[in-house]
């Protein structure tokens, strides 16, 4: 399409075939086109976050809707998913809430089904549900074991098989994967330490598997984050919460613990269109340096 510039200054006319030519990559590009330093999205991405029903995936969520998103608010139940649903919505964002078992594997087809029919395709998915079942090794029993290897290992493998074949085929992805600084190790965590560290193999395994299909896979390792899931583990110890909080902001050099948002803003790059050269990486957001 040619504008007709009759008449018009020299800057006018630049203006004018500039315009036409981003419209024209608005309404017919299928993958995102770059004017300039301008991002352009031609057509709005479907993002899948496990374990949104509070915490940090409820920030992710939030995050990526604000991000431009359509976001599948995912959590063992639909009910547990609502008041991230109901703040996503309230912002102006789009999301649906979708009760699954990640460590199921016919929940998990279900629920992606569920997520294509209702949102779209997705491209974008953040394992972050995850489940604690703390204790010695002499005391952790085989079921422990198995529960939290199953939420965080087998349910991360089960979502990303689950969509990938949709980022295949848009040829884009982002698979952003929880990991945890206790991958390298924490005292009364070995099922933990060992899913962590494992999330950690399985995101560079990714980046090396997908990266020709234009999917990356970025691993976030927060250190201590103020969730219900570090006040748990303040009860296991026998410390109170704010005597907990202050005992780890003084070990951090940033000093102050970790809020869900400082994970969602990680995510938010990682789930990036200039995020395209990114991959294979672990992220320690931990106030501090980390190996």
């Amino acid at each position: 399409m040619t504008p007709d510039v009759r008449g018009a200054t020299e800057r006018d006319r630049v203006r004018s075939y500039a315009l036409v030519e981003l419209s024209t990559a608005r309404e017919s590009a299928e993958t995102p086109v770059v004017a300039g330093k301008v991002e352009i999205v031609s057509e709005r991405r479907t993002a899948i976050v496990t374990g949104a029903g509070r915490g940090i995936g409820a920030a992710v969520a939030q995050r990526l809707a604000a991000d431009g998103l359509a976001v599948a608010v995912l959590d063992l139940t639909k009910e547990s998913t609502a008041d991230t649903v109901a703040a996503i919505t309230e912002a102006g964002g789009t999301a649906i809430g979708v009760g699954a078992d990640v460590s199921d594997e016919a929940s998990v087809t279900a629920a992606v089904d569920t997520i294509v029919a209702e949102l779209g395709p997705p491209t974008v998915v953040v394992n972050n549900a995850g489940i604690l079942r703390d204790n010695l090794l002499f005391k952790m029993s085989v079921d422990d074991w198995d529960a939290v290897m199953g939420v965080h290992l087998r349910g991360a493998f089960l979502v990303t098989r689950a969509a990938q074949k949709y980022m295949v085929e848009a040829k884009f992805g982002r698979v952003i994967n929880l990991s945890s600084t206790s991958a390298l190790g924490n005292r009364g965590q070995a099922n933990y330490a060992a899913a962590k560290a494992g999330m950690q193999g399985f995101t560079k395994t990714l980046a090396l598997e997908l990266g020709k299909f234009g999917v990356t896979a970025n691993a976030i390792a927060p250190g201590f984050i103020a969730t219900d899931m570090t006040k748990a583990t303040a009860q296991r110890v026998g410390m109170e919460w704010d005597e907990f909080i202050a005992a780890n902001a003084a070990a951090i050099p940033v000093a102050r613990v970790g809020a869900p948002d400082d994970i969602a803003h990680a995510a938010s790059f990682f789930a990036s269109e200039g995020a395209g050269f990114v991959s294979g990486q672990v992220l320690y957001v931990a106030g501090g340096p980390k190996d």
